[in-house]
C-alpha cells in the first residue's frame, strides 16, 4: 500500500537528496538508479551507453561499499515511431521491438553492463501496473475527456507549442511538425504547477545539474497545460484502461516502468534517475505530477546529464552519425571504452567522443601507467619475492574518491586514483627494487595495487578482476583496510596492449 500523500511527501522532504541510501530495518542502505529505457526504432549506439556505463559504475561502487543496490535499464517499446519503424521494416511490430531489444542487450553485456532488471515496456507486469495507475489517477478525479489539436513530433512522441518551435520545426530532429487533431483523455497536469514549484524550493537537489533545474522551473512558473495521455490514430500501445479505443500515450506508460520493477520490492522510492537533458521535462515535471495523482512517493533525485557528440553534433542514427559500441568493444575493449567515458569529460556536461582521444588515454594512462605499474612490480615479487611491511597509505585518496563519487564527479574520482597510481609509478623509481632486491618495497608496492584495483572495480571491472588473480586477493571495499596475503605470485600478462592509431 502507499503511504497517504501527506506522510508520504514529508518522508521524502526530509531524506538527504544527495544519492543517499534508504535504510531497511536491518540497517542496509539501498540504492535504487534507473537510467532512461531506450526506443528500439533504432540500433544501440555509443550515445545510449554512455549514461548505461555511468548507471553500472554507481551500482557497482555502492554495491561494493555494502549497500543493497537495485539496477534498472531497458527499452521504450511503444508508440507512433515505433509502430512506424517496424512497418518501414515490413516487420509485425512484436516481432520488430523483439529483434531490436536483444541487440540492446547484447550491447549492454559487450560493455560490462549488468543491471538486475532487462525491463521492456511490452511485459506483462508493466502493462498491468499501468493500468493500476491509470485508474488511481482516475480516481484522484485528474483525468477528463476532451480533444486535441497540435503540432506533434514523432521521433520526440511529443506535441510542441509555437512558442517552442517557432518555424515548425521539431529541436531536437530537425523535421517539420505535423498538426494533429484527435479525441484523447488528459491528465490535469495544470493542477499540479504549484505543487512542482514547491517541491523543487524546498528541495533543491531534486533536479541536477542546477542549469537544467534553472531551466525547468522558469517553464513552470509560465503555466502548465493538462497533458495528452491516450490516442486513437494508431493501436500499437498499451490499452488504455478507460476506454477500450484508446492506446496509452507511449510516455505515460514509459514513465512508470521505474516503478513497475521494484513494485513490490524494497527499493522504491529512486535515489537516482539518470537521464539525458532531452528527457528532462518528462522526468522532472510529468512524473512527479503523475506519482502525486497516483498517492506514490517520489524519486530523490533525477540527473539530466549532457550528449555525448561526435564532432560536435548529438550522436543519432538519423543524423547519420551513429556510433556501435560493440564494434567499439571489439575495436578497444569495453575497460578502455568505460574509463574514456568517465575520465575525458565531467558528467553532465556535453562531451564529444573522439576515437584519437580514447587511443591516447588508452596508451598513455592505461597502458603506461596502470599496466606497466601491474607488470612491473608482478615480475620483480616473481623474481624475488615479499616481506610484509606497513603498506603505502591510501586513506587520503579512498576519502576522495568517495566524495567525488557521491558528487557524481566520475572524472576527478579517476584523476584521484591515477594520481595515486602516479606516486606509486614514482616511488618504484626512487627506491629501485630492481637493484635493491628489496622485498619490502615490493610489498608495499603489491598492496597498492590490491587498493587501486579495488577502487577501479566499479570504473574498469574486468582489468581489476584480472590484477586480484595475479596479487591473490578479493575485490571488497574492506580490503582497503586488510593487508595484502603474501603468496606466490607470477607476472602479470600485458593488461592493455598499445593501440596504433592508424
Amino acid at each position: 500500500m502507499p503511504l497517504p500523500m501527506k506522510d508520504s511527501f514529508l518522508i521524502f522532504a526530509f531524506r538527504k537528496l544527495n544519492n543517499v541510501g534508504i535504510e531497511k530495518n536491518n540497517m542496509t542502505k539501498t540504492f535504487y538508479v534507473t537510467t532512461a529505457i531506450d526506443y528500439v526504432n533504432a540500433e544501440p549506439h555509443i550515445g545510449h551507453a554512455y549514461q548505461k556505463i555511468v548507471a553500472d559504475v554507481l551500482a557497482r561502487w555502492h554495491r561494493l561499499i555494502g549497500e543493497d543496490v537495485y539496477f534498472l535499464t531497458g527499452t521504450d517499446e511503444h508508440g507512433k515511431k515505433i509502430s512506424d519503424s517496424a512497418e518501414n521494416a515490413g516487420k509485425d511490430p512484436r516481432e520488430f521491438v523483439d529483434e531490436i531489444s536483444e541487440k540492446f542487450k547484447k550491447a549492454w553485456k559487450d560493455l560490462n553492463v549488468i543491471p538486475d532488471r532487462f525491463i521492456r515496456t511490452t511485459d506483462e507486469d508493466h502493462k498491468t501496473v499501468v493500468e493500476e495507475f491509470i485508474k488511481k489517477v482516475n480516481d484522484n478525479g485528474d483525468i477528463y475527456e476532451g480533444e486535441y489539436s497540435g503540432l506533434y513530433c514523432t521521433g520526440c512522441e511529443a506535441y510542441y507549442t509555437e512558442k517552442d518551435a517557432p518555424n515548425l520545426i521539431c529541436p531536437d530532429h530537425n523535421r517539420p511538425l505535423e498538426n494533429l487533431k484527435e479525441k484523447s483523455y488528459f491528465f490535469k497536469l495544470s493542477k499540479y504547477q504549484d505543487f512542482l514549484l514547491d517541491l523543487y524550493e524546498k528541495n533543491p537537489e531534486f533536479i541536477s545539474p542546477k542549469e537544467r533545474k534553472n531551466e525547468i522551473i522558469n517553464r513552470v512558473k509560465e503555466g502548465l497545460l493538462d497533458l495528452s495521455i491516450s490516442r486513437t490514430s494508431f493501436d500499437w500501445g498499451i490499452p488504455f484502461p478507460l476506454d477500450n479505443k484508446h492506446v496509452t500515450y507511449v510516455w505515460f506508460d514509459a514513465l512508470i516502468n521505474y516503478y513497475t520493477a521494484v513494485k513490490d520490492k524494497q527499493y522504491w522510492p529512486a535515489n537516482l534517475h539518470l537521464l539525458g537533458k532531452d528527457n528532462a521535462w518528462f522526468h522532472c515535471v510529468y512524473w512527479p505530477a503523475m506519482l502525486k495523482s497516483a498517492g506514490i512517493e517520489l524519486p530523490l533525485k533525477v540527473f539530466n546529464h549532457g550528449f555525448l557528440t561526435f564532432n560536435g553534433k548529438k550522436i543519432s542514427k538519423s543524423l547519420g552519425n551513429a556510433i556501435s559500441a560493440s564494434i567499439l568493444v571489439k575495436r578497444y575493449g569495453a575497460d578502455a571504452i568505460r574509463y574514456f567515458c568517465l575520465r575525458h569529460f565531467p558528467f553532465g556536461d556535453d562531451g564529444d567522443f573522439s576515437e584519437d582521444s580514447l587511443i591516447e588515454r588508452h596508451n598513455s594512462e592505461l597502458a603506461d601507467k596502470l599496466g606497466n605499474l601491474v607488470s612491473r612490480v608482478s615480475a620483480l615479487v616473481e623474481k624475488y619475492g615479499l616481506e610484509e611491511t606497513e603498506p603505502l597509505d591510501i586513506s587520503e585518496t579512498k576519502k576522495k574518491v568517495e566524495d567525488h563519487l557521491n558528487k557524481l564527479e566520475f572524472d576527478k574520482a579517476l584523476n584521484v586514483i591515477f594520481a595515486f597510481v602516479d606516486h606509486c609509478n614514482e616511488y618504484v623509481q626512487t627506491k629501485k627494487p630492481w637493484e635493491t632486491k628489496d622485498t619490502k618495497v615490493l610489498y608495499q608496492l603489491s598492496n597498492a595495487i590490491k587498493d587501486i584495483a579495488i577502487l577501479l572495480s566499479a570504473f574498469i571491472p574486468e582489468t581489476s578482476e584480472k590484477i586480484s588473480e595475479v596479487f591473490n586477493f578479493e575485490i571488497n571495499y574492506k580490503g582497503l583496510n586488510d593487508k595484502l596475503k603474501i603468496s606466490k605470485i607470477k607476472k602479470a600478462e600485458v593488461m592493455f596492449k598499445k593501440i596504433e592509431n592508424d
